[in-house]
């Protein structure tokens, strides 16, 4: 008869037996990892044997970059590579540490300065102002991609590697397109795809740029308190809205293009900087009421001209006005035509001119919240686009942390779009390039 009683004592002494094993491996393993960890011990004696056979009590010194062994003559000892030690000279000793000094400090150089394009890498943004795509879908729109399959726009954006999207808010626009709902519906597009969102508000019903700044209808008798109230109020509910609805909004721009001031002519800048800067201050202190961590964005137009930044940004800080972030535009297009810039070239070298400037100047870190190019010259907007994400990246002295297109689906009239035919042009594979390569 077969003795399982026997079978199952032996089956168990195996387990035993090998359970045992491993514990010790663990363990060999683990005091192994530990001594490789330990620093140089300091001041401790040993009997060391040098290369002609000779013992010498000497005690250890130095640190776990350079160490050696002093006896109590003061001969100095360093091990050799069969494990025995050599005595050295002072000279030699001192032209040792000096040697691994250097080393170590550049060690630590190029711990820093990886850790430092980690975090760039980390905070960089690529991101679009895609505000429109539910007024193009009212108008039975559709957008897809270069092989013709169709795509909702947040989805195609992601497609071509950004990671973050801008929405702007109207207060009372006709239609209804970019006010607080329809922003709600885009965030909740972006929320899905985990993408961060920034929030332009224009504080006006219609478009808020450098050539127009109207108030909403509904604010147009206001006193100047009543005006900061209203703008205040505004925001929060905005902001509550959308962070009831667990939205992640990590930037919120107070004013669009403000180059000459918004909500005019009470904030007009050349005219009342002082009640600008109040209005501005309205704004920053509502975003942070609802959204402490959110960065506050100032943003202007022309980010190559070091006058109109000074000029805002000297305004706002002597009025004790505060900000977290410079947003700038970058359009060569319109630098050329204004007379600012004579090729994208120039436009490109004084963006990240001026925010090496701006940083140095107010100490603020800064991002192109605004860019396009040619999209009738697809090729060449392709690497002018990537020229600039190239030194906002690069060139910046990691003060600039990202590159957002302006509706890069529109058409038409608009000649600064990424799209031909509602579908993206070659323009956006700029994007999909940069983001393989910062790890996007």
């Amino acid at each position: 008869m077969f003795n399982f009683f026997n079978l199952n004592i032996h089956f168990f002494n195996i387990i035993n037996i090998m359970i045992n094993r491993i514990i010790c491996f663990i363990v060999c393993i683990t005091i192994s990892l530990f001594v490789q960890a330990v620093p140089v011990k300091k001041g401790i004696w040993k009997t060391i044997t040098l290369q002609n056979g000779k013992e010498v009590r000497a005690q250890l010194k130095g640190d776990e970059w350079f160490h050696f062994f002093e006896d109590e003559k003061g001969n100095n000892y360093i091990e050799t590579d069969d494990g025995k030690y050599k005595k050295v000279s002072k000279r030699k000793m001192e032209k040792m540490r000096l040697e691994n000094q250097e080393k170590r400090k550049k060690s630590l150089e190029l711990k820093n300065n990886t850790k430092n394009a980690n975090t760039v890498n980390q905070e960089f943004w690529l991101g679009a102002d895609i505000s429109g795509t539910t007024q193009l879908e009212a108008f039975g729109q559709q957008l897809c991609d270069v092989d013709g399959v169709v795509y909702e726009n947040t989805a195609l954006m992601k497609k071509y590697g950004l990671n973050a999207v801008r929405l702007r808010v109207w207060v009372n626009p006709r239609g209804g397109f970019s006010n607080q709902d329809d922003v709600l519906t885009m965030a909740k597009r972006a929320q899905y795809y985990r993408m961060p969102v920034m929030i332009d508000f224009h504080y006006s019903d219609w478009w808020a740029d450098p050539a127009k700044q109207h108030i909403p209808a509904a604010w147009q008798y206001y006193t100047y308190d009543e005006m900061k109230h209203a703008l205040a109020g505004h925001t929060e509910d905005v902001l509550k809205l959308l962070k009831n609805n667990k939205i992640d909004v990590k930037w919120v721009q107070v004013g669009n293009e403000t180059t000459h001031g918004f909500l005019w002519p009470m904030g007009k800048a050349e005219d009342n900087m002082e009640q600008y800067a109040g209005l501005t201050k309205a704004g920053y202190d509502a975003v942070k009421k609802v959204y402490p961590d959110a960065k506050v964005i100032i943003h202007l137009d022309g980010g190559c001209d070091e006058k109109r930044y000074d000029f805002i940004f000297d305004g706002l800080k002597e009025h004790g006005v505060k900000w977290d972030i410079i947003g700038v535009s970058v359009y060569p297009y319109w630098d050329i035509k204004a007379g600012l810039e004579t090729d994208a070239e120039g436009t490109i070298r004084d963006f990240s001119k001026n925010i090496r400037r701006m940083y140095e100047k107010y100490g603020t870190e800064s991002m192109v919240v605004e860019t396009g190019v040619e999209v009738a010259k697809p090729e060449e907007g392709k690497k002018i686009l990537s020229n600039i994400i190239a030194a906002a990246l690069n060139d910046c002295d990691g003060h600039c942390h990202g590159v957002f297109y302006w509706a890069p689906e529109l058409e038409g009239h608009y000649p600064l779009g990424a799209f031909q035919n509602h579908c993206p042009t070659i323009i956006m594979d700029a994007f999909k390039e940069w983001s393989l390569k910062i790890g996007r």
